[in-house]
């Protein structure tokens, strides 16, 4: 029996038929009226259906909706209206005092490559969804406006515009869905490894979470992410290949256990690597066997072969207790240069736990915690994801852009209108007081004190002085030419650790109960916005 689901285009409900391949047949010979069979007979005849390692156009990457909406901008004579949407985010993951952002380097590449081929186009008309005008229209299709975004890399807070899109509304319309994915998921990643890497205290984090990644670009880029959120490389080869970034491995218990006992296992791996031999002491008992099976090795395999044990790793059990034993156990043979590795299910808080109990520990390999973002927390209001959102602010309107606002009855949701620009606030020792949300044509001088509103609490009279300001957002693409030169990785990860290390209050990095980073509105701006949340009013 073969089994047939698809959802109906245009319908607010699934269909689900159980046919046999020579029911199918008859009813398509019938009748053509079953798009869903129809489509699943052209593909296999056609032999379109595609593997994950078929080459694939990452244009087609969007919701649905995307496609629908521009169809009908198309349609309705609006395709060179120019529109700006920005791209924030709401809250911080894990309760958190800032976010990473991460992406923009295959944003660039996502935007640089878009384009609806031959293939594609054919797929969209058997939908029969879109007009044959439109589906001209994407065969020409290349993105032609302006895109504006922080550096990859910076320091971010929520309700404040990382990414700009200016652009036709088609063109604003249809790159929502890729540039989400890309910002939502490396932006976690390299946040939540910024905390790891923090907690770790200068020892060595390592990803080992392809496995336990959603899936294997995930996998790949998580890695990338981790990287700039300061991981030290990752066991992940493909992005070792890709982006440059060190990788390292050791061995899993499968082969020591493949060998009829421990000391064979560790011996055959030292005389593969006797450069980098790091055994993995817990397959059996790490006090009584793993750690006393590798000193034998060090000294019967490495040491005639005037090499050294480069390090152990221990993957379960009590890590504090285990590594201050194994630290005494190793010194004691004379084996003080080898270092110890833990992994299992780690995270910030594992990791300073285990700092609080003195745990004898030289590096980590953390896994799933890191590659998904996962939070470990499960309050209400912490959130293992970025959530971050594309909004329309600004409709072009005789010569100008005028301001669009959504109203919500969650706070959170209202959004913050109009062509903007935002600073970055830094006081006289250069650390970053707040972030400062201006209208596009407004001109911020620091020279004296300049006042500003608190949104929070506007009753306030409040002013900055003696500060300095940074404009955060900078053009990336103009006209859909790319006009930015894309920093390479490590200058990023350098830039991410710049901050956090002289920039970034310690008050805003603690894991529980942060600092709130303050984000500020000139009143020019805040004026602009409370009058468009009255006349939604009337």
């Amino acid at each position: 029996m073969r089994i047939v689901q698809s959802r109906l285009i245009g319908s607010g409900f699934f269909i689900q038929k159980h046919l046999t391949t020579m029911v199918k047949k008859t009813i398509i010979q019938k009748s053509n009226q079953c798009r869903v069979c129809d489509i699943c007979d052209i593909n296999e005849k056609r032999g379109k259906v595609m593997k994950q390692s078929s080459k694939r156009n990452l244009t087609m990457v969007m919701d649905l909706y995307e496609l629908t909406m521009a169809n009908g901008y198309f349609n309705d004579g609006d395709k060179t209206a120019r529109v700006a949407f920005d791209v924030f985010y709401r809250k911080n993951p894990d309760r958190g005092g800032f976010a990473i952002f991460a992406g923009l380097e295959q944003i660039v590449e996502y935007i640089e490559d878009l384009h609806f081929s031959q293939e594609d186009v054919e797929y969209l008309r058997s939908l029969n969804t879109f007009t044959e005008d439109f589906l001209q229209y994407l065969q020409d299709f290349k993105f032609t406006g302006d895109v504006y975004a922080f550096p990859e890399g910076t320091i971010m807070y929520p309700n404040e515009p990382i990414l700009t899109v200016v652009a036709p509304l088609i063109d604003a319309q249809i790159v929502e869905t890729a540039i989400l994915a890309q910002v939502n998921h490396q932006s976690l990643v390299a946040t939540k490894t910024a905390r790891i890497v923090k907690a770790a205290e200068g020892k060595a984090v390592s990803d080992f979470g392809a496995r336990r990644a959603h899936n294997m670009d995930a996998a790949v880029y998580g890695a990338r992410a981790s990287y700039i959120g300061g991981a030290a490389g990752t066991a992940t080869v493909l992005a070792g290949q890709m982006f440059g970034i060190p990788v390292s491995g050791t061995m899993a218990h499968s082969w020591v256990m493949y060998y009829k006992d421990e000391y064979e296992a560790f011996k055959h791996y030292a005389e593969n690597y006797p450069d980098n031999t790091v055994l993995l002491v817990d397959t059996y008992d790490t006090i009584k066997s793993g750690i006393p099976n590798a000193i034998r090795v060090a000294r019967e395999v490495l040491e005639p072969m005037g090499k050294r044990l480069k390090g152990i790793r221990i993957d379960s059990g009590d890590l504090a207790y285990q590594s201050i034993k194994v630290r005494k156990m190793l010194d004691d043979a004379g084996l003080t240069d080898c270092k110890i590795i833990v992994s299992n299910s780690l995270d910030e808080h594992t990791i300073s736990s285990l700092n609080m109990q003195k745990a004898r520990i030289d590096g980590y390999g953390v896994g799933e915690r890191l590659i998904t973002g996962a939070s470990s927390d499960y309050s209400e209001d912490s959130i293992s994801l970025l959530g971050a959102v594309y909004k329309i602010a600004a409709v072009e309107e005789n010569g100008g852009f005028a301001p669009r606002i959504k109203v919500s009855g969650s706070v959170e949701k209202i959004t913050n209108p109009g062509l903007k620009k935002v600073y970055r606030v830094y006081d006289q020792n250069g650390k970053a007081k707040a972030d400062l949300i201006a209208k596009a044509d407004e001109t911020i001088d620091m020279s004296q004190e300049f006042r500003f509103v608190d949104p929070d609490m506007p009753w306030r009279n409040l002013k900055f002085t003696h500060c300095t300001v940074r404009p955060l957002q900078e053009k990336i693409f103009e006209n859909g030419k790319l006009v930015y030169k894309l920093p390479t990785l490590n200058e990023i990860r350098a830039y991410v650790k710049k901050q956090l290390d002289e920039e970034i209050w310690e008050e805003e990095q603690r894991f529980v109960n942060p600092h709130k980073h303050y984000m500020d509105m000139t009143p020019d701006y805040y004026d602009m916005k409370m009058s468009l949340l009255n006349d939604s009013r009337a």
